[in-house]
């Protein structure tokens, strides 16, 4: 097994960051064409703890080379499953994906968390701390070598992967506020 994790700190309030969460694979990100459909397959709101928790079908496009599908069967669709949690309280959201496609070769467990920044904020000017870690296990049996390599080129690409998702929800971010203040002045004009 290998892990990869990252942390970093967007420059916007949890509030901004938990909502544009589900508009990540929007329109907006450019750096997120490879996501082809995310389907929603159940979501609810805990009445006692106001927590909402979603599950989530995410479908992608992969770019696999042409001899990993003929030698070991597939396609260039690959589908996610992600469970999160968005706790208004703890302003805490909690996001665990893993892979369906190709599970029996290769298993991704995901972990991301996002809640706000105390140190790196201060009034008027929130921050939230984004938190990812992986854990990427090859499943190819005794083959030692060859499980390493396998864990460690997906590794190499999932963090590759990580920081244009990370470039790509910034641009989601700034979109999102130009669009409300845009929204906004538009409103005060008509008042």
């Amino acid at each position: 097994m290998r892990v990869f994790s990252s942390t970093c700190t967007f420059d916007y309030s949890w509030e901004e960051v938990s909502t544009n969460n589900w508009r990540k694979y929007c329109p907006w990100n450019d750096k997120a064409t490879h996501v082809i459909a995310v389907d929603t397959l159940s979501r609810h709101v805990d009445p006692s703890t106001g927590i909402l928790r979603t599950e989530r079908l995410i479908t992608c496009s992969q770019t696999a080379p042409a001899w990993v599908l003929a030698l070991l069967g597939g396609t260039n669709t690959s589908h996610v499953y992600e469970t999160s949690t968005v706790d208004p309280a703890s302003k805490r959201v909690i996001l665990t994906s893993t892979n369906l496609s190709w599970s029996n070769i290769i298993s991704c467990r995901e972990t991301v968390v996002y809640e706000p920044d105390a140190k790196a904020s201060s009034p008027g000017h929130e921050r939230t701390q984004f938190k990812q870690e992986a854990k990427i296990t090859a499943l190819c049996g005794g083959w030692q070598k060859i499980r390493t390599k396998i864990e460690e080129a997906s590794v190499e690409r999932f963090g590759q992967n990580a920081q244009r998702g990370r470039e790509g929800f910034e641009d989601v971010l700034e979109m999102s506020r130009r669009a409300f203040r845009e929204e906004g002045e538009r409103r005060e004009q008509m008042a």
